[in-house]
């Protein structure tokens, strides 16, 4: 094969390479702009979004101090207006971290989310009580209490319920909430959220189209030249680089992409806190239940 048919071949190789580096480049920059701000934590209810009127937010915020004395599990309630497109699993996640709910080393806490907008609820537990308030008896809550509440409209009660049977379960009596849910089963029937499905897709792709790249020319396609195969139209160059073996794409500069910094993870960005109150040091590892109305 002639200088200028390599050239040719590397060139092509080269394009699709960087096709997919900008697809991973957009998924990226995708998902870091739906990465909504997170509010300051000023007290155990953070009503942002207005939902809990003021009859009820007194007691509750009493309510969530007297249960904490007791013994050292922390519940927050917060409402957003909206997630800003991000789903709501994640936000609260990063929410529960970022204000570093329950007891450091215990990792006691639960944090109540309400998305206004986004009409989503979700409650974060802990890691340290993951095994007590289980995903079953969240969703039981989220079901049972809060989605045909918050379809009256009532918000302030929904919420309040929720919180009464959260401190039921972990004081040991999860059996009342339980013959509940059995007697009212949960609808399961919601359809799969869009954009989880399109992230899916693309992820799907990506992965396939790497794999199918990496070793199906070699498999199906037709060799011009030692380490030079032909396949869909496409021209597949593979060798060595100076760092190792392996298939290669016309770079010798090397290939990935970085965020910029030398670590991974997310950092706020700032302390959260405020009004006297803040969370232990505790932290979640996804644990708990979504819904909407």
């Amino acid at each position: 094969m002639t200088g200028r048919a390599l050239a040719t071949s590397g060139s092509v190789v080269t394009r699709i390479d960087a096709a997919l580096l900008a697809l991973a480049l957009l998924l990226f920059l995708g998902f870091t702009a739906f990465a909504a701000e997170l509010p300051a934590l000023t007290g155990r209810v953070v009503d942002n979004a207005g939902m809990i009127d003021a009859a009820t937010k007194a007691p509750l915020t009493q309510k969530l101090a007297d249960f904490e004395k007791k013994g050292s599990d922390q519940i927050v309630v917060a409402t957003i207006p909206s997630l800003g497109g991000e789903e709501i699993e994640p936000y609260a996640n990063r929410l529960f971290r970022f204000w570093k709910l329950g007891q450091g080393g215990e990792n006691n806490g639960v944090l109540l989310l309400v998305a206004k907008n986004d009409r989503k609820m979700r409650i974060e537990v802990g890691y340290g009580l993951e095994g007590t308030l289980t995903d079953l008896h969240t969703k039981l809550i989220i079901e049972n209490d809060m989605v045909p509440a918050f379809r009256a409209g009532n918000f302030s009660g929904g919420i309040s319920k929720a919180v009464d049977d959260m401190i039921m379960v972990l004081e040991g009596n999860p059996e009342e909430l339980e013959a509940r849910g059995k007697r009212n089963p949960a609808d399961d029937s919601s359809p799969v959220d869009p954009i989880v499905a399109l992230f899916l897709i693309l992820w799907a792709t990506m992965f396939f189209g790497g794999l199918a790249m990496a070793f199906l020319p070699p498999i199906f396609g037709t060799k011009l030249s030692p380490g030079v195969y032909k396949w869909l139209g496409m021209t597949f160059r593979y060798g060595s680089s100076s760092s190792g073996s392996g298939w290669v794409t016309g770079s010798s500069s090397g290939s990935g992409w970085s965020s910029g910094s030398s670590g991974g993870g997310w950092s706020s960005g700032s302390s959260s806190g405020g009004g006297g109150f803040s969370g232990g040091g505790g932290s979640s590892g996804g644990g708990g239940s979504s819904g909407s109305w």
